[in-house]
């Protein structure tokens, strides 16, 4: 009987833990507003947000890029200044945007925004 009562509060231990657990994690991008600039790379990307305020946060950058956008809807957010460290934050709407960093044809990146 004891094993029976052990084996109901582990079952319900289980599923309070599951029902907590983040289920916004994915494969489709990291679900943060946050985008680091550096290394010659945007990272995450592609990732899915909602709409609002984005960050791109230049970090350890070994060289100087911006945040030039290349395709979204309407009428697309201004760029940012070339820097090597800094934030520049956009306010995007619901649509998919394409955005490089001028200086290096290698960077690049897209945003969903849901």
């Amino acid at each position: 009987m004891r094993f029976a009562h052990l084996a109901v509060a582990v079952a319900l231990g289980l599923a309070v833990v599951s029902a907590c657990s983040d289920s916004t994690s994915g494969s489709t991008g990291g679900h943060s507003t946050t985008i680091t600039v550096s290394n010659n790379s945007f990272n995450p990307t592609p990732d899915t947000v909602p709409p609002g305020q984005v960050t791109f946060n230049w970090v350890n950058a070994s060289n100087s890029h911006n945040v030039t956008w290349v395709t979204g809807p309407g009428t697309l957010p201004a760029n940012s200044s070339t820097m090597t460290t800094g934030t520049f934050q956009p306010t995007l709407v619901a649509g998919t945007y394409t955005y490089h960093c001028t200086i290096h044809s290698s960077m690049q990146g897209t945003i969903v925004v849901q």
